[in-house]
């Protein structure tokens, strides 16, 4: 199809950021209040506490990520009947995907409860960053089954076109746990030093708060989603098309989180210094990709629902401009990383090894940004499409095919350290940026239908 540039292209513009700009606002809001974990665990309890619990970390979102799939599903369906004018059935499929995923959030948690110590040994790491990280597993596990709640209701949300509530939900949730850490790290008042167990506890609460918002919130019968206890149980109509669409993206998630496992253990046979220089530049990055992120919700969004109205065209030059105003604010932040890497680095950290260290693969991080954002904002149109099958393809083929083996050969084998991890990211999203768009372009996903009569 041959695209042209019109007046609409404002409009399509300036609604793509009326969508998102809450969107980034809420993925920026999670990348601050990580900021603030990482800066307080780094300076008041230590560089190993800080590995810790990026190790940690990364075992509850690849179990989060994997077993919430679901909302993909859910979004794409959402915005589908959004655009369609079918509120019953949007109703309808935000209360089944909040039972599914409150009972994948209970088997979560209490599998990383109980567990928390041998997953950790995965890991080839010290025994003081393992204490560390099996303390903090365990407190944070109790959060896990809000935060599956939170992410099922926010994709609903999002789905039917609402990213402001998502926001202003986080943005308490996320000014409770930075309170909550300030308190439960150091000691407070009544309150004892808890350490690195307070930043867990502190999370966890945070996690609640958010929760019982997102309920209270669809119980109250205020917006165009409403809980109907009736409606949380599992049906065929709204069970097999969410399940035909999320399968793919469980794999995809799968594959995604074990090949971030896979590079952590990679991480992990370096020094603490490189370990702890590698969770200090994800935040950074997390300051651009997060926004990207948010754009990317605001495609799956406009995508879907032009599609519920019957307008492919105009579902594939939104997906297209909200790629390109992804890799343009992109290569805006990555300005900031190139002019200022040091400045950026000691928000985190004071200690001169770790910044030494890290300046140089700042300036490599910096050159990803544009290609990162591009990607993600592609894929993210395709599960608007409903093609979640084609982002499943496209994530795998970038993360096994290129970035593993590249992350082995660059880090374990040549010695490049956590620069061999951008190097390969880079080359990555490059081949996958040019998979992707041909794919987009192509339009296959416009007659993908996955509802029966509901």
């Amino acid at each position: 199809m041959k695209l042209k540039l019109t007046k609409n292209s404002s409009r399509r513009a300036k609604a793509i950021f009326v969508l998102a700009l809450p969107a980034m606002l809420e993925m920026s809001l999670n990348t601050l209040v990580g900021m603030a974990d990482t800066i307080m665990i780094s300076r008041f309890i230590g560089k190993e506490a800080l590995a810790a619990v990026g190790f940690a970390n990364q075992i509850i979102f690849t179990l989060i990520f994997v077993f919430s799939a679901f909302n993909a599903g859910a979004t794409a369906m959402v915005s589908r009947s959004y655009g369609e004018g079918n509120k019953n059935r949007m109703n309808k499929i935000m209360n089944e995907n909040l039972t599914l995923n409150l009972i994948l959030g209970i088997i979560v948690t209490l599998f990383t409860f109980f567990f928390a110590d041998l997953i950790l040994n995965v890991y080839d790491i010290t025994s003081v960053v393992k204490a560390f990280g099996t303390t903090y597993l365990k407190y944070i596990a109790i959060g896990q089954v809000f935060m599956f709640i939170s992410f099922a209701s926010a994709a609903s949300l999002r789905g039917a076109g609402d990213t402001k509530t998502p926001m202003y939900i986080t943005g308490i949730a996320n000014l409770l746990n930075i309170i909550g850490n300030y308190i439960l790290i150091t000691g407070f008042w009544i309150f004892p030093e808890l350490g690195i167990a307070g930043a867990a506890i502190s999370t966890a609460f945070a996690r609640f708060i958010a929760a019982a918002l997102y309920l209270v919130l669809f119980a109250s019968n205020r917006g165009v989603l409403k809980l109907h206890p009736g409606w949380m149980r599992i049906t065929s109509k709204i069970f097999k098309p969410l399940i035909s669409l999320s399968y793919a993206a469980g794999i995809e998630q799968l594959f995604m989180q074990v090949a971030f496992f896979v590079n952590g253990i990679f991480i992990s046979k370096l020094d603490t210094t490189a370990e702890a220089s590698f969770r200090i530049l994800l935040n950074i990055e997390s300051l651009s990709f997060m926004p990207a992120i948010g754009i990317a919700i605001a495609a799956t969004t406009i995508v879907g629902k032009h599609l519920g109205e019957d307008n492919p065209e105009e579902s594939l030059k939104s997906g297209l401009t909200a790629a390109v105003m992804g890799a343009l604010l992109g290569t805006t932040l990555a300005l900031i990383y190139l002019i200022f890497p040091v400045f950026a680095l000691k928000i985190f950290t004071t200690e001169a090894q770790v910044i030494n260290y890290s300046v140089p693969v700042l300036r490599i991080v910096a050159l990803n940004q544009a290609f990162l954002a591009f990607v993600v904002i592609m894929v993210g149109a395709l599960r608007g499409a409903g093609d979640t099958k084609g982002a499943m393809y496209i994530t795998i083929i970038r993360l096994w095919l290129i970035f593993i083996p590249l992350s082995y050969y660059l880090i374990v084998v040549s010695n490049y350290g956590v620069a061999g991890v951008w190097i390969a990211e880079i080359i990555s999203f490059i081949i996958v940026a040019l998979i992707v768009i041909r794919r987009f372009i192509k339009m296959e996903w416009a007659e993908i239908e996955f509802f029966a009569e509901t």
